[in-house]
């Protein structure tokens, strides 16, 4: 029994993983739960901060921080892996969310790597759910970086250039990992329940699944799959992302079913 007291598992060859293949063992399970350790996963908020509904995920606590439990973490990413490998089969669209400024980067790498979506600057809301204004929004964008182009340009004072291009930087950074996209999503990854309750409300009313990084002052209850861990920690966020988009390139890779 290793680290968060992982016990003899075999994966099943027909299901999806996070880990680096669909038929390891327990020794490779420990390896990720290790590398979870390194990059401190396990390290929740301080237990006056926690939500209840997180009770089932954690270990223990020490120094008056929770410890969540890698095993429970492992088994719901992955749930999460093996539902996004099948969504990226049928080359389904999925939208990353990570705006807070330690999953910004590592949000738009993982989409970029998987060629997909994402959101990382900031939640406009409507964005699932007015998607009518959004494209509005988009079509405002591309006019604003072809306006070299347009007759009215050579007329504009350069007062009324710059705050175009402030518009157009706006727009640019809120729009366009979305730009593509084309309609809602079919899934979300979302780092941070709490950070982006939004987002995560907005693709509920729409009856599209969630995968959530979620953190021990957050409520799990309302996601469809949950992945109990420090949404705080770059490291954290890059190592989880990391075995997500392992995940959507597998499925990318696999036959589709009939």
């Amino acid at each position: 029994m290793g680290i968060g007291g992982v016990e003899s598992v075999e994966v099943p060859k027909n299901r999806f993983s996070c880990r680096k293949e669909s038929h390891l063992h327990t020794y490779m399970i420990n390896d990720l739960i290790n590398q979870m350790v390194e990059a401190g996963v396990h390290l929740g908020h301080q237990t006056r901060k926690w939500h209840p509904s997180m009770k089932k995920y954690l270990l223990k606590d020490k120094a008056g921080i929770h410890i969540i439990n890698l095993e429970e973490t492992e088994k719901c990413l992955d749930k999460a892996c093996s539902f996004l490998a099948d969504l990226a089969r049928r080359n389904k669209k999925i939208l990353f969310v990570g705006c807070k400024r330690q999953a910004q980067e590592a949000v738009r790498e993982a989409a970029e790597a998987t060629g997909q979506y994402y959101v990382n600057h900031r939640w406009l809301g409507g964005m699932l759910t007015n998607m009518s204004t959004i494209r509005k929004s988009i079509e405002r964008l591309s006019y604003l970086e072809g306006i070299e182009k347009t007759p009215e340009f050579k007329s504009m004072s350069k007062k009324e250039l710059a705050a175009l291009d402030r518009e157009r930087q706006k727009l640019e950074r809120n729009l366009q990992g979305i730009r593509n996209m084309g309609g809602a999503p079919d899934a979300m990854v979302a780092i941070g329940a709490d950070h982006e309750d939004i987002a995560i409300r907005e693709a509920h009313r729409l009856n599209i699944p969630v995968c959530v990084l979620v953190d021990t002052n957050a409520d799990p209850k309302e996601i469809d799959f949950p992945i109990p861990g420090n949404d705080d920690a770059v490291r954290s966020i890059r190592l989880v992302l990391d075995c997500i988009v392992k995940a959507i390139n597998e499925g990318k890779g696999a036959p589709a079913e009939a």
